[in-house]
């Protein structure tokens, strides 16, 4: 680091002076290696897991609600029809007297995600605690 010192002749310097400029580099880095891992990760998702295939299925399945979806956007909840107006309704009416409020949703494959989020958001919006998502692959038992 070198000083201009006014009349040694040479005059003023055009150098920038960096340290400041790494200091506050320097201050940025600890920043946002201290901030970085208080990020979230993602969502959590809630996936059924397949039933034992030595154990007999429990009596209590009829309480599992799916929503199911077609890929001509037609609403199912479990074995009922019902479409966007009476979902929302028909979930609070379901969960009133559950202590556990675990929804699954189950799309047709071909099916674009809006109407899989439009009936997510439905559910969220009758206050479900759970949601899961059905794959092919779960549903087989894999």
């Amino acid at each position: 680091m070198a000083m201009a010192i006014p009349g040694s002749g040479h005059g003023p310097k055009s150098e920038i002076n960096m340290t400041p400029m790494i200091d506050i580099l320097l201050v940025l880095l600890i920043i946002f290696m201290v901030i970085t891992p208080l990020t979230p990760k993602g969502l959590s998702a809630l996936a059924p897991q397949p039933p034992d295939k030595d154990k007999p299925p429990p009596p209590d399945q009829d309480r599992t609600v799916v929503i199911i979806i077609d890929k001509d956007g037609k609403m199912h909840l479990n074995n009922e029809d019902t479409d966007e107006q009476k979902l929302g309704p028909r979930l609070v009416e379901i969960f009133k007297t559950r202590a556990e409020r675990v929804v699954f949703v189950k799309g047709d494959p071909d099916l674009e995600y809006e109407s899989v989020a439009r009936a997510i958001d439905i559910a969220k919006g009758a206050e479900i605690d759970k949601i899961g998502l059905m794959t092919p692959k779960v549903e087989s038992g894999n």
